[in-house]
């Protein structure tokens, strides 16, 4: 007699996965570095974290709108001579401005005009989101882990060499009308989210082909009229610039037409 054994093989468990948090101040707000991975204590992990800081640090001496020694503010005000005395940043992020502008026909805009009617090259609707993507590239290198970084409304996700698969990273994206809401939670487990609201902020977007600011609970724009009934800021057609310094204008675009949603 013939007895057969059935042998039951348990499925591998996978592993438990340790969560970690690293926080700086770049760029005037709190930027959040979460690891994830079986030790997330390995000294491979706290360089890649330091490394990403570091060059968010970097990005914000070269591009920064507010610090009077930045790259940018120094071509503004005349302070430099020459590109080669500023970092090669500020021509490339003038490029991919050019190229959302184009890309978006004028719903991007990095030329904003100042009190007075100077214009003035401001690339922090483009900078931000393009930096941290460009730092995620210190972890992205760093084995057998699952990373995110945060700064403000951009958010980078992903995964290091060697990981097939990871736990996706719950996102929530903010009310713009209810501060503290969230409007919807997506999940993403390599890829970026990238939102601008006015909840904390108030209203600071602003449609480039007026000038006008959107209103968060309509997605509109505010539409103030001035003397005969035309809108009181006129919107520019599309110069070509140098990069850090602001285009001349090339003559008055007509009738606003409606703006973006969100």
């Amino acid at each position: 007699m013939t007895t057969a054994l059935t042998t039951t093989v348990a499925a591998p468990c996978s592993p438990v996965l340790a969560r970690r948090a690293f926080v700086d101040q770049v760029m005037g707000m709190p930027v959040s570095v979460h690891v994830r991975a079986v030790d997330t204590s390995r000294s491979d992990v706290e360089a890649a974290a330091a490394r990403v800081f570091a060059h968010l640090h970097r990005v914000d001496a070269v591009l920064s709108t507010w610090r009077a020694d930045s790259d940018l503010l120094r071509v503004q005000h005349g302070e430099v001579d020459g590109v080669d005395e500023v970092h090669p940043w500020l021509a490339d992020v003038t490029d991919l401005c050019l190229e959302a502008e184009d890309r978006t026909d004028g719903l991007f805009r990095a030329w904003r005009r100042r009190p007075g009617g100077r214009l003035s090259f401001d690339p922090t609707g483009l900078v931000k989101g393009w930096a941290v993507a460009a730092a995620a590239e210190h972890l992205r290198i760093v084995p057998e882990i699952a990373y995110s970084i945060g700064a403000g409304g951009d958010v980078v996700v992903g995964t290091g060499t060697g990981v097939d698969e990871a736990p996706p990273w719950r996102i929530g994206i903010e009310d713009p009308r209810q501060r503290g809401g969230l409007a919807r939670v997506v999940t993403v487990t390599r890829g970026a989210v990238a939102t601008s609201g006015a909840a904390i902020r108030g209203g600071h977007v602003v449609d480039p082909r007026t000038g006008q600011v959107i209103t968060p609970a309509t997605g509109q724009a505010i539409i103030e009229k001035a003397a005969g009934g035309k809108p009181a800021v006129q919107p520019e057609t599309k110069p070509c610039p140098t990069p850090g310094e602001a285009p001349p204008p090339t003559g008055t675009a007509p009738t606003p037409a409606p703006a973006p949603g969100k």
